[in-house]
C-alpha cells in the first residue's frame, strides 16, 4: 500500500506520448528513476559519452515543481560502480521556476572507455526536496564553537 505520508503533488508533462513517468521502484524510496528519451526519426536512438566526456542527455519531460520545492538530479549508484556514469553537476538543482524539458548532465569517469546511453536507459534518480529561503541577519561576530574556524581535516583522520 502507497504511504500518502508527505504527498507532493507535482504536474508533469509528457513531451511524447511513449515518454516513460519517473517512478519509485519500491514505496519507501526517496528517488525517482529517470529514463532517457532518445529517438531520431522515432526509432530508439543512443548518445555515446566518450572516455572522461560529458553528455545532455533528454528526458522528455517538464515539470511544474511547487513554490519552496526543488527537484534535485542524483546519480544512480548502479550506473556510477558498473559503468562508472555520474550526474556530473550532481545533485543538480531543478529551480521551481524552470518549465523545460529535464536534461541530466552525465559524466564518463572511465579514462579509457566510450559509455553509450540508449533510449529508455535509467540515467539518474529525482529527489524532491522542501528549500527554506534564507533572510541574513548581518552580525557583528558569530557565536564561539568548540570547533571554531577549522576545517578541511581539522577534526583529523581517523
Amino acid at each position: 500500500m502507497k504511504s500518502v505520508r508527505d504527498m507532493v503533488h507535482v504536474q508533469l508533462e509528457k513531451m511524447h506520448s511513449d515518454v516513460v513517468v519517473p517512478a519509485y521502484k519500491y514505496d519507501s524510496d526517496s528517488g525517482m528513476d529517470v529514463t532517457a528519451y532518445i529517438k531520431s526519426n522515432d526509432t530508439p536512438s543512443s548518445i555515446r559519452i566518450p572516455a572522461l566526456g560529458t553528455a545532455l542527455i533528454p528526458t522528455g519531460i517538464k515539470a511544474s515543481i511547487p513554490d519552496g520545492y526543488e527537484i534535485q538530479v542524483r546519480s544512480r549508484s548502479g550506473l556510477a560502480l558498473k559503468q562508472g556514469i555520474v550526474v556530473k553537476n550532481s545533485p543538480g538543482t531543478l529551480d521551481a521556476s524552470y518549465r523545460g524539458e529535464i536534461g541530466v548532465i552525465l559524466y564518463n569517469t572511465n579514462e579509457s572507455t566510450e559509455v553509450t546511453v540508449s533510449h529508455g536507459d535509467r540515467i539518474a534518480q529525482l529527489v524532491l526536496c522542501q528549500v527554506p529561503k534564507i533572510e541574513w541577519n548581518v552580525v557583528a561576530g558569530l557565536d564561539i564553537t568548540g570547533r571554531g574556524e577549522g576545517g578541511f581535516g581539522s577534526t583529523g583522520i581517523k
